[in-house]
């Protein structure tokens, strides 16, 4: 990497669609410099995307509202990083081989050589391959991590294939590239992105296991001796407490709101008090059941890893907004006996967007981080030329973000044509009689 650069990711699950904007410098340190998001978002279930046109609106408006902020003013979005996450994620493993003449170094050209034969192992047919992670090596009979420069006469791998159903990421393609017209600079799973980020070496050496609980879906991925060696989707998360609420008859949003104010997911004594005729009680009952099957499924991975909590002396770290749910944290570690903490970003992650919080963005945040660090050259904003930028009306020079303007188009052919079908679309979500903005925008 030889020059700061801009780049911009988006995530897309169940509860929310939100996308950012940051700047990652030359010294491998990103600075989030733009955020923002819709919540409640219906049209995607267990991370696979149900109603492309509806996804593809709020993706546009999401977009649009980014581009409008001052710190991304001009510039336009022309690519973006993608989140994979959903249910049917999980880790396969393989081994493969390959044999050398006598006293061969090995090199990046027969590493390369390996994981694309890793990546090319059959599987079953309702799943596809996003992505193979090296677990171990050996040359000749040395177990190694760190194979380039070692001699032998063959090497043999041990590696995690990442898979999910194809229509995951087809579904994505097909509403971002093809609905929105913004290219796919790249796919990141997002457990993968986060691990990278959110844990250290230390803690992937000594054992550890990264729990990401969603709205509903929860990814459980447990690291040892420095590599991945287990990674699961459970299809549960924090909206199942909720629909266990709302069957005290009252709607989702409400249910929402005594959860995260009132509710814990420990057993403890509450009054008989009830709140419009919510009986505390039977909102305690319901989510300390729900919450308790929950962790038992966590738990249970370590044992369809192969290990044992004893092999996790690093603990567990947890995000994910499910986890922000009163004494999730406490029932995890009581049911463990591991230390749990939350994670967070490190140090060379900063964020400037001061009014969403840091813990909201460890998703997105590290899909953007991980998806430039392994595309070192890709732009994903460019700047339109002088004559390109045509002011409409009479703006507030002062304020980009209340400024209108019209939106220019990118160089090269397909891609105007792409950006002038965004631009009309967006256009004429905005242009809707009888709305404004705030209409359009699920807070």
């Amino acid at each position: 990497m030889n020059d700061d650069r801009y780049v911009a990711a988006i995530e897309i699950s169940s509860s929310k669609i939100i996308a950012a904007v940051g700047r990652m410098y030359a010294d491998g340190r990103l600075e989030v410099i733009a955020v923002d998001q819709e919540r409640g978002v219906d049209s995607v279930r267990y991370g696979f995307i149900q109603n492309l046109e509806e996804t593809s609106t709020r993706i546009m408006r999401v977009i649009d509202r980014l581009q409008r902020k001052p710190s991304v003013a001009p510039r336009i979005i022309t690519g973006l990083y993608v989140g994979l996450s959903g249910r049917s994620l999980r880790n396969i493993r393989t081994e493969v081989s390959i044999s050398l003449p006598d006293e061969t170094e090995i090199t990046d050209d027969i590493l390369k050589r390996l994981r694309e034969q890793a990546l090319a192992t059959a599987i079953d047919s309702s799943l596809e391959v996003v992505d193979a992670i090296p677990r171990t090596y050996y040359v000749g009979k040395s177990e190694t991590h760190s194979p380039k420069g070692a001699i032998g006469n063959g090497i043999r791998a041990v590696f995690d294939l990442i898979v999910c159903r194809p229509e995951m990421r087809r579904n994505l393609t097909r509403t971002i590239s093809d609905k929105v017209g913004i290219d796919v600079k790249g796919y990141v799973v997002t457990a993968l992105s986060t691990a990278q980020v959110i844990l250290t070496s230390e803690e992937k050496r000594l054992g550890c296991m990264l729990v990401d609980m969603g709205a509903e879906t929860t990814s459980v991925s447990i690291y040892k001796d420095g590599s991945l060696r287990y990674f699961a989707t459970l299809p549960l998360g924090g909206r199942n407490i909720t629909r266990d609420i709302v069957t005290l008859s009252v709607l989702e949003e409400r249910a929402e709101e005594i959860k995260m104010s009132m509710a814990n997911a420990m057993n403890r004594e509450v009054s008989s008090f009830n709140i419009n005729g919510v009986k505390m009680t039977e909102v305690n009952s319901l989510t300390v059941a729900r919450a308790e099957e929950i962790v038992a499924n966590i738990v249970e991975q370590v044992k369809y890893a192969g290990m044992k909590d004893s092999d996790l002396p690093a603990g567990i770290i947890c995000i994910g907004g499910g986890m922000r749910l009163n004494g999730m944290i406490d029932l995890l570690s009581r049911q463990t006996g591991l230390r749990v903490n939350r994670g967070k970003l490190p140090g060379y992650v900063t964020i400037d967007d001061s009014k969403t919080s840091a813990s909201e963005l460890l998703q997105v945040a590290s899909i953007l981080y991980s998806g430039a660090t392994a595309s070192a050259d890709d732009e994903c904003l460019e700047m339109p030329g002088a004559n390109e930028l045509p002011v409409t009306g009479e703006g507030n020079e002062d304020d980009p973000e209340e400024t209108p303007r019209e939106r220019v188009e990118p160089s090269g052919g397909r891609r105007n044509r792409l950006w002038q079908k965004f631009h009309d679309r967006v256009a004429n979500i905005f242009k809707t009689p009888g709305e404004d903005d705030s209409d359009l925008i699920d807070e």
